[in-house]
């Protein structure tokens, strides 16, 4: 194919991917099954598709723009991820390095009494037995530790969580089992003992700076930018304000969203970042091609690798756990056209976010609408009609 007709090829493919989001966007705007939304697509490294569209602040009649900034909830976990797997190629902290080495307080014990190694590679890949208050009945033992999830408001900095996290029983003997979890947080911990700065300084040395992140923190770089997040409600989405819950799965999840600026708040690495969805494109992409100013590609292709094994708890039947993500192994077990390799992950406020290197596909589609943007039928219809115009 010459030069030109490379070029008209790809402008049907970008005439057609508009096509296809642009409709799945104005029925979700349009059922008011989401209040708004970003959506950034890179086919190859090149921009395929970039649209806000919807209410960045729906009472204030405020439009989303492209530089709106969200909480991101669960994408801070990969930007947490690839700060730890830096550290890791530099030498200053080894994946099979006992946790206990670094955070000597933190010994946590099995039913049985006993305290088990746990290791920087099961925090990672949450196969460490810890747990999330939001996954476990109302009595479970993170609701009687007033555990955060990091979404919700809390006075306790990581020293406090640390401690109490290490009174709290560990569901199964650490590399035996799968359960999403607190270990990110954990990790943040680490990674603050091995660089000897304070996980925000540490974050913004290690990832966000030299990823020219620049609206990436654990702050709000610009509240004007900051949208109003919603949750599930009928007939419309709902705002969340103060401390408020959201049902998810038959288990209420608890939300702050004025916790980004509560300073006594731990810095969460799991769920308590800020930011926008060309900050985070830029990231993720740069996973894709394996040329990043952060990650040398041996680190870089370890994400896509299965780190874990799951038994569908991750993200479904056909996917396992790499680094920082699910990664798709079986693509008709999983229903989905993505291909295998593919990583994937997603956000409680509203989001997702695929990587598929064998398209060249880069995937982010922030919202601020839980759990729609990030289990609904949005996600799902987004996707394929990715699929569908390629």
């Amino acid at each position: 194919m010459d030069a030109i007709a490379t070029r008209q090829w790809r402008s049907k493919r970008r005439n057609r991917l508009k096509a296809e989001l642009d409709r799945v966007i104005a029925e979700a705007l349009g059922e008011q099954r989401i209040v708004g939304t970003v959506v950034e697509i890179l086919i190859d490294g090149e921009p395929a598709y970039q649209r806000a569209a919807g209410l960045a602040d729906r009472e204030a009649d405020r439009p989303m723009t492209g530089d709106s900034i969200f909480l991101l909830s669960s994408v801070a976990k990969p930007i947490v991820t690839v700060a730890a797997l830096n550290l890791v190629q530099s030498g200053k902290i080894g994946l099979d390095d006992a946790v206990s080495g670094w955070l000597p307080a933190f010994r946590p014990r099995l039913p049985d009494g006993s305290k088990p190694r746990i290791t920087v590679h099961q925090l990672l890949t949450h196969s460490a037995g810890l747990g999330y208050v939001f996954m476990e009945q109302g009595d479970g033992p993170y609701h009687r530790h007033a555990i955060s999830s990091g979404l919700d408001d809390t006075e306790d900095d990581l020293a406090a969580l640390i401690g109490k996290l290490n009174d709290i029983p560990l569901s199964y003997r650490p590399g035996q089992g799968w359960g999403y979890s607190m270990g990110l947080d954990v990790l943040c911990a680490v990674i603050e003992e091995a660089t000897g700065s304070k996980l925000p300084a540490a974050i913004a040395a290690l990832v966000t700076g030299p990823m020219g992140m620049n609206d990436t923190a654990f702050s709000v770089t610009d509240p004007r930018r900051l949208v109003a997040h919603y949750g599930d409600a009928s007939p419309r989405p709902r705002r969340l304000v103060g401390d408020d819950a959201v049902p998810f799965f038959g288990n209420p999840v608890r939300f702050s969203p004025g916790r980004i600026f509560n300073p006594r708040a731990f810095p969460s690495g799991g769920a308590g970042m800020a930011g926008t969805a060309g900050d985070v494109i830029r990231l993720l992409d740069s996973l894709r091609t394996g040329h990043s100013p952060v990650l040398d590609a041996p680190s870089t292709r370890s994400m896509f690798d299965i780190q874990a094994r799951t038994g569908g708890l991750a993200a479904g039947a056909g996917w396992e756990f790499g680094f920082g993500g699910a990664v798709l192994v079986e693509p008709e077990m999983a229903g989905t056209p993505q291909s295998p390799g593919t990583l994937q992950w997603d956000g409680a406020y509203g989001h997702t976010w695929f990587i598929d290197p064998a398209r060249g596909l880069t995937v982010v589609a922030l919202t601020n609408t839980a759990f729609e943007g990030m289990i609904g039928r949005f996600p799902i219809e987004l996707r394929d009609a990715i699929y569908r115009s390629l």
